[in-house]
């Protein structure tokens, strides 16, 4: 662990870390392996199951069907932390087992091999269950993944209190004990868009404390998971991060990080709530139909019914016109949606449109410099850029790259891949520039 940082015990939220020197904003302060880890399900065939790569085609193991990977050399590195998985999946096939129960699998599998010795701050024993916090009925479901999760490994390990007593800690070698710390303190795995692609344990950082106005941001490379500075930070200071996606109501977000971390969030953004009232900003009764239209929206994006969705955000959209303001929150996440299904479409200009749309919200609503505004100011640099409007693009990637040097660091292939927009789109300039003369 580097030495800017040392775990203390924050007031009011027990275990925490924070600076040990002065940190600027943009820094690296860490970066992380994880324990464990595992691509989504639902993101299983178009995600290299080693290095976490976004890929058209994948090779699939000729065994479990389930695994892909990049190519031969990737297979061959995944071997190791596969071969066991390989032969549970094969027994469980066609079923497979939840994100939460394959990931609790590998972080057996991998402390029952052979390892160098850990440097962690915060060991997996010491990982909170929080099972004495939770409702019977979350409760009840996971005892349906622990039993899961035992039924799964058997031929592997077929006895999980015999084999794995020495490679598990304590606390861990109950399958219930060891599913509700894994659900409780896994991170999501995101691609440099910030698209979920998997899950992995961190151990260190789920030291990390949560605010809803955090000094710190993470951004994965492949599985490599790194946190950076987004505020100067004094010695002393606690390192936070937000837990949750933080475009929501004060209510919503509290409900979440009750419901899902078991604790009440009171950071000065949650006491002040100060944004709700844009958030809520706008006519009452067609914001009222915006909300109600939210839920059956996001079921056709889950089916990936990209032209119904378009058309009922376009229909939407269209109906409150200037009566609800681009900021009001349920407009904005439609305006979000009709820009996701357009450019799924392949309809550019009607996704440019769109992307223009949510830019003044995105700035008011993630201070720079923010990740998830650095990467929406790109998506609409790339859609300018292919529709031509070349002085619009270089300006909105400029805005994206004083953003994503700082988010992701210089070295990111996502900030490698803006420099060479840029320098795209000032070539072609230049191009224009001397055709005319």
């Amino acid at each position: 662990m580097a030495p800017i940082v040392e775990r203390f015990v924050s007031p009011g939220k027990g275990n925490g870390l924070r600076a040990t020197a002065r940190i600027s904003r943009g820094q690296l302060v860490y970066s992380d392996r994880p324990l464990a880890c595992c691509v989504s399900n639902k993101h299983s065939k178009e995600v290299c199951h080693h290095c976490f790569s976004r890929r058209e085609t994948l090779l699939r193991c000729s065994q479990c069907k389930m695994a892909r990977y990049c190519d031969a050399t990737c297979q061959k590195q995944a071997w190791s932390g596969h071969k066991r998985e390989c032969k549970c999946l094969c027994i469980l096939l066609p079923r497979l087992p939840t994100d939460s129960v394959r990931l609790a699998a590998r972080l057996i599998f991998a402390l029952l091999s052979p390892r160098s010795c850990s440097s962690e701050l915060y060991s997996l024993d010491e990982h909170e269950s929080h099972l004495d916090l939770m409702s019977e009925q979350k409760k009840e479901g996971l005892c349906q993944l622990a039993s899961m999760l035992e039924l799964y490994i058997h031929h592997e390990v077929s006895n999980l209190t015999e084999e794995v007593t020495s490679a598990l800690p304590p606390s861990c070698r109950d399958a219930l004990s060891l599913i509700a710390k894994v659900t409780c303190n896994c991170f999501t795995i995101s691609d440099g868009e910030l698209q979920e692609i998997g899950v992995g344990l961190y151990p260190s950082l789920s030291l990390l404390n949560h605010d809803c106005r955090p000094n710190c941001v993470m951004v994965f490379e492949g599985t490599e998971l790194q946190l950076r500075a987004i505020q100067d930070i004094c010695p002393g200071d606690e390192l936070t991060i937000s837990y949750i996606e933080t475009l929501s109501l004060t209510e919503d977000r509290q409900k979440q990080l009750e419901d899902q971390y078991h604790f009440l969030c009171h950071c000065q953004r949650c006491e002040s709530s100060e944004e709700d009232g844009l958030m809520l900003s706008g006519e009452g009764e067609k914001c009222r139909l915006l909300k109600e239209a939210l839920p059956r929206l996001e079921g056709l994006k889950a089916e990936s019914n990209w032209e119904e969705m378009l058309e009922g955000c376009s229909h939407l959209l269209s109906a409150v016109k200037g009566d609800v303001p681009d900021e009001n929150l349920y407009k904005l996440r439609i305006t979000d949606m009709a820009l996701d299904a357009s450019v799924h479409l392949g309809r550019w200009e009607e996704a440019l449109r769109y992307g223009v749309r949510t830019l003044p919200a995105y700035s008011r609503y993630y201070p720079d410099p923010h990740p998830v505004h650095g990467v929406q100011l790109m998506r609409v640099g790339k859609l300018q850029h292919h529709l031509e409007c070349m002085e619009d693009a270089l300006d909105t990637f400029k805005q994206a790259f004083t953003i994503m040097k700082l988010t992701h660091g210089e070295d990111h292939p996502m900030t490698t891949d803006l420099r060479m927009k840029m320098e795209e789109c000032r070539s072609e300039l230049d191009y224009k520039s001397s055709s005319k003369h």
